[in-house]
């Protein structure tokens, strides 16, 4: 997949392709519906499919300070997106100059005359422009009036739940990872840079490998089964782990860390790229006396995690078939 920072940087040859409109935050069952949907309008028309997406999210520019709620970082947005046959992923930068173009004029100087959209595909309730004024029926418009194909798809729902990314944020928070997986298609998970911590899990026999959630929202603090995917050096494999998200009280830090404890692993793995998949919440971050007490809880977390992950419904990669065919 080739990825795009800016839209006059796109050479001819991935011009005039189907283009999918959205922020696609956590690649959920109906964003796999969307994308399905244009895999299958790009075969028809013998063209590459391209995402089209802003960064910043819109509402990190129009609220900085506000707390991180992004379900996927650029970099997992990006490997699910390619995992799904997407050829070209085209980032708008986010600033003033975008935040008050009209959407008119959004499709006739960005879609049009400088990616050339062959076909346009949204979603049910995509916004777009100055205000979030442009919507599906503009595009249908537009469309008519400039001469570019239009699918527009539609919600996408099992029985009356609808898939939404604010859903999957809500069972995140609750600790229902499972749940959040249900809806996602796959585990919901982190990447980043293994980053040296306190070392205190080495003095208790149980070393971790610590993540900061930076592009993350934050799940529930607790203790969770997860697996941790290496797939570079000498520790490249799937690992069965248990981890900790939270502020450690017992050690009066405040500092949110992803702390994972690999089990049946003997490898220095600092400053490498990880992937931290949760499978299941074992339960919330606790307060505990000294580190006796806290070494004999973690036993009991690692038997119960080792437990959770042997499941047999727990096996699945849960990764979505890059034949997008499946999804239609």
């Amino acid at each position: 997949m080739k990825i795009f920072r800016h839209v006059d940087n796109i050479p001819d040859d991935c011009k005039k392709s189907v283009v999918v409109l959205g922020n696609f935050d956590g690649f959920h069952r109906g964003h796999q519906k969307v994308i399905g949907t244009a895999g299958k309008v790009a075969h028809e028309l013998k063209t590459t499919l391209s995402v089209l997406s802003m960064e910043p999210h819109p509402r990190i520019f129009f609220n900085p300070s506000q707390k991180e709620f992004r379900l996927n970082s650029f970099r997992t947005k990006a490997h699910l997106l390619e995992n799904f046959s997407v050829d070209q992923f085209i980032i708008l930068p986010f600033d003033k100059s975008l935040s008050s173009m009209q959407a008119e004029e959004f499709v006739t100087d960005i879609l049009i005359a400088r990616i050339a959209a062959a076909h346009v595909i949204v979603g049910y309730d995509y916004c777009f422009g100055a205000g979030r004024k442009g919507n599906v029926e503009l595009l249908r418009k537009l469309s008519k009036e400039v001469g570019f194909g239009l699918t527009v798809v539609d919600k996408v729902m099992e029985g009356d739940h609808l898939y939404s990314s604010s859903n999957i944020r809500d069972a995140l928070e609750d600790g229902e990872v499972r749940k959040a997986a249900d809806h996602l298609g796959h585990w919901w998970h982190v990447e980043g840079h293994v980053r040296k911590g306190d070392q205190r899990g080495r003095t208790i026999n149980f070393p971790t490998a610590n993540l900061f959630l930076d592009g993350y929202i934050e799940p529930k603090y607790g203790v969770y089964a997860v697996r941790v995917i290496i797939e570079n050096g000498p520790a490249k494999g799937v690992w069965d782990a248990i981890a900790n998200v939270g502020r450690r009280p017992t050690f009066d830090k405040n500092d949110v860390l992803l702390e994972c404890h690999i089990f049946d692993f003997n490898h220095d793995i600092y400053e490498n790229v990880i992937k931290v998949e949760f499978v299941d919440f074992i339960r919330p971050e606790l307060k505990f006396d000294g580190l006796e007490q806290l070494r004999n809880q973690i036993e009991k977390d690692c038997d119960l995690a080792r437990a959770y992950l042997n499941k047999k419904e727990n096996q699945q990669s849960f990764i979505p078939s890059p034949n997008i065919e499946d999804y239609l």
